[in-house]
């Protein structure tokens, strides 16, 4: 399942283009009682700014299949089939062409960064990748950044435990497939929106991952916000929305 969403007028859409389309992987800590409804705010938002936006969901933590391997397999699929049904399903002139923007928030951005990462694991995962990635970029709304950090700081309740079937010291393997820290570089550009308030997630997490994505030669940059906490980054009416819209511009519109 999956919503999509296009821009509301056709007249902008004619006068500014084809949409740039928007993949966004919604958050909740990977657990079934948070599913893809508490972003069609943002996504009605990124609507009405001129991006497409598509919103898929996946299993979680508490349903049949959901957590380790379950939630992995669904996003690896959402990401490789998604972009196409939405340009079939958007007509022709609907959408830009590639590259598209992956985008997440919390968990979701965990997942996404990940999602990005696919061309680094090896040959014999399941979720390895050779092919072109149709992404340019992928951008974090307070992303969980760092899996093993995750469970070490028992973030979520243990929602990386629960996600995993257990921490990194007894599942090693796990975790070197499922963490995007440990998958790094990317080789696509990176952006990152962290509140500095965020009591869910700390942005240390975020500077941290920036810190060491940049080190292995990404293009990666952290847009900090003073004054905000975990869910304003999702939330059209915040102070945080101006800088979500250019994370997102800077990744899935071409240049100008």
């Amino acid at each position: 399942m999956a919503d999509l969403r296009l821009p509301r007028s056709q007249a902008a859409r004619k006068a500014t283009g084809p949409a740039p389309l928007v993949l966004f992987l919604h958050g909740g800590f990977w657990r079934v009682r948070y599913d893809r409804r508490h972003t069609w705010p943002l996504g009605a938002a990124l609507a009405a700014a001129g991006f497409a936006v598509c919103t898929p969901e996946f299993r979680r933590v508490g349903q049949p299949g959901g957590g380790w391997p379950g939630t992995f397999d669904d996003v690896a699929a959402a990401v490789d089939a998604l972009p196409d049904l939405a340009l079939a399903a958007a007509g022709p002139g609907g959408l830009a062409p590639r590259p598209f923007a992956l985008a997440g928030h919390s968990a979701g951005g965990h997942l996404a960064l990940w999602a990005a990462a696919r061309r680094r694991l090896p040959r014999d995962s399941r979720w390895c990748t050779r092919s072109p990635s149709p992404y340019g970029g992928v951008v974090g709304l307070a992303a969980v950044c760092d899996l093993a950090a995750c469970h070490a700081a028992g973030l979520g309740g243990g929602a990386a435990d629960a996600l995993m079937g257990g921490g990194p010291s007894r599942y090693p393997d796990r975790y070197a497939l499922a963490d995007p820290a440990a998958l790094l570089p990317l080789g696509i550009r990176v952006r990152l929106v962290h509140g500095a308030r965020d009591e869910a997630v700390p942005c240390a997490m975020s500077r941290d991952y920036a810190a060491r994505a940049a080190g292995r030669g990404d293009d990666v940059l952290l847009d900090e916000l003073a004054e905000c906490g975990h869910y304003e980054p999702i939330d059209p009416l915040t102070a945080a929305w101006p800088s979500v819209l250019a994370a997102l511009r800077a990744i899935a519109e071409p240049p100008g």
